[in-house]
């Protein structure tokens, strides 16, 4: 029997690497960069007031990264926010391996395309190749209900590569067909 490999999973290995390979003109197949996790992550401020919403967004962000969400806790007291230390105010889940790539084959092919308006996404890298985007609704994914939200929320994603630079960074999550607003090349 066959073992089960994601669309992308495939595709890094028969396009995205060789493509890399010869464009930055690695001697090893090992120099060359690939996607190491992906970090969603979602801040809820008005959890402060309402513990419910922390709950719903842990619901939420399971369903649409189809692995269980941890809930994150403030690390200090914060008066002018009404915040004490240890109240849950956000939610945030890790992927790797299969389950990377299938969240990421979603969100390219599926998630972006229903953005309102959507013209392609900035190009902000953190200078050693990592990439975070940040989305401003959940219900662009087609997991969510969306008449069971109750609050429209945001989120962040991170896109955590072993590239050096932001060239190499860029290079690669383009060769994944992430849709860049044409600011290089």
């Amino acid at each position: 029997m066959e073992q089960y490999v994601p669309n992308f999973r495939k595709q890094y290995d028969e396009k995205v690497a060789p493509a890399l390979k010869e464009q930055f003109g690695y001697k090893n197949v090992m120099q060359v960069p690939k996607l190491e996790k992906i970090i969603i992550n979602q801040g809820i401020g008005a959890g402060v007031a309402d513990k419910r919403l922390v709950e719903n967004a842990v619901k939420q962000l399971s369903t649409i990264a189809g692995q269980k969400a941890v809930t994150c806790y403030s690390k200090k007291d914060v008066s002018t926010f009404k915040l004490r230390k240890n109240m849950p105010i956000g939610a945030k889940v890790t992927l790797r391996g299969e389950g990377m790539y299938e969240f990421f084959e979603r969100l390219v092919a599926i998630a972006l395309p229903r953005v309102r308006d959507f013209r392609g996404v900035n190009f902000k890298f953190d200078s050693r190749g990592n990439y975070t985007l940040g989305i401003k609704e959940q219900i662009i994914f087609p997991e969510i209900d969306i008449d069971k939200v109750d609050k429209i929320l945001g989120m962040d994603i991170t896109f955590v590569t072993s590239a050096q630079t932001d060239e190499e960074g860029y290079a690669l999550l383009k060769e994944f067909g992430v849709p860049f607003k044409n600011i290089k090349n």
